[in-house]
């Protein structure tokens, strides 16, 4: 079965903004076997209606989609599904899966304590 992970960020119409997923994306997908995608929910292109869409082009078979969020708020918990089912509904040849949000991974949660702990001024402290 062919497989693709899909990083979703929020969207911006500021290309700036843009700028460190678009840097996250390439410095991941030079190092990764697995197809990998970069979306944004909103205000940006990719949207994560044409990168579906390509992906169903490709034969893709199934996508996981990794939201690129700290928390689940009213974005993850509604308007995210929302376009997911009817993804779902539209490209019936992929199944789609969204996954909890990267903020709430522990070894996201590992590394953001080590800069915070580092801006700190607290880097042993951090590490015990």
């Amino acid at each position: 079965m062919t497989y693709s992970l899909i990083l979703l960020a929020h969207g911006s119409s500021d290309a700036e903004w843009r700028a460190p997923f678009e840097r996250l994306h390439g410095a991941l997908a030079n190092r990764m076997q697995t197809s990998l995608r970069l979306a944004y929910m909103e205000l940006s292109e990719p949207s994560l209606e044409s990168t579906v869409a390509e992906l169903a082009a490709e034969g893709i078979e199934r996508a996981e989609i990794l939201p690129l969020f700290f928390a689940a708020g009213r974005h993850l918990r509604k308007d995210v599904p929302s376009q997911v089912e009817t993804l779902k509904a539209t490209h019936s040849g992929i199944a789609l899966t969204l996954l909890p949000p990267v903020g709430e991974h522990p070894a996201f949660v590992e590394a953001l304590a080590a800069v915070i702990a580092e801006q700190a001024g607290e880097t042993s402290k951090a590490r015990r």
